[in-house]
C-alpha cells in the first residue's frame, strides 16, 4: 500500500500537541485506504479474531460500526453470528455523561445518529447489557504500539465506562483494540487513566498486551 503516512513508527508523541498531530495523521492515513483494501483488511481481521481463545468462547460481544476509515469488524460479526453470538454496539449514555452503554444489535435494531453524527442504536433500557457482563469488548483505535500503548479519539468514553475494571477485575471482559497495521507507531505513553487492553488485533497481526500476556 502506498500513502503519505504509511510509516509513522518513529513518531514518539511527548505533548498534547504531538498527540493531536499524530491522531490527525493516523486518521488521514486510514482514510486513504480504498474500498478493496478495507475489504481485505476486514477479512484478515476476522480470520485473526476468530482464532483468539477469549473470542472463540464468547457469547456476548460488543463491537462498533466503522467510521472515519476504521477497520471494519462487520465481516467478523457476519461469520460469528452463525454460532448464536449476541452483539452489542456502544451508545452515548443518556444519563451518565461521557460514558457508554452497550445496546443489543441486529439487522432489525432501530438506529439514529448521535451528537457526533455516528449511527447508534436507539437507547432502550431493556436492550442494554452492563459492560461487566459482556464477554469481549472490541474497540476502535486511532494509534497503538506493541506494548499496548493506545491512542483513541480523545473523548475518553471507553476509559470512563471501563473504569470499574480497576476495582472489580474479576468482572473484567476481554478488552481488545482493533486497528489497521498502518496505525502502529513505535511508542505511545501510557496515561494514568488508560484502561489496559488484553490484545490488539490488526489486519496483519495479533499483539498480546497487558492482561493478555499472562
Amino acid at each position: 500500500m502506498s500513502h503519505t503516512f504509511q510509516n509513522l513508527s518513529d513518531f514518539e508523541p511527548e505533548s498534547t500537541r504531538d498527540r493531536k498531530a499524530l491522531r490527525r495523521h493516523l486518521r488521514e492515513a486510514r482514510r486513504t485506504l480504498n474500498p478493496e483494501q478495507q475489504k481485505l483488511a476486514a477479512i484478515e481481521l476476522a480470520n485473526t479474531l476468530r482464532k483468539h481463545p477469549r473470542v472463540m468462547g464468547a457469547r456476548n460481544i460488543a463491537l462498533y460500526l466503522p467510521n472515519d476509515g476504521e477497520i471494519d469488524p462487520q465481516t467478523f460479526m457476519a461469520q460469528t453470528r452463525r454460532r448464536n453470538v449476541h452483539f452489542y454496539l456502544p451508545v452515548l449514555h443518556p444519563i451518565h455523561s461521557g460514558q457508554l452503554a452497550f445496546c443489543r444489535y441486529d439487522e432489525h435494531t432501530p438506529m439514529a445518529p448521535n451528537r457526533f453524527g455516528i449511527p447508534e442504536p436507539v437507547f432502550h433500557h431493556r436492550l442494554i447489557r452492563p459492560a461487566w457482563s459482556l464477554d469481549v469488548i472490541l474497540m476502535p483505535l486511532v494509534g497503538f504500539d506493541e506494548d499496548g500503548g493506545r491512542l483513541g479519539m480523545g473523548g475518553g468514553f471507553y476509559d470512563r465506562t471501563l473504569a470499574f475494571t480497576r476495582v472489580r477485575p474479576r468482572l473484567r471482559p476481554a478488552l481488545i483494540g482493533l486497528a489497521h497495521e498502518l496505525q502502529r507507531v513505535d511508542r505511545l505513553p501510557v496515561e494514568s487513566w488508560d484502561i489496559p487492553l488484553d490484545a490488539i488485533v490488526t489486519d496483519g497481526k495479533l499483539y498480546r498486551t497487558g492482561q493478555g500476556k499472562s
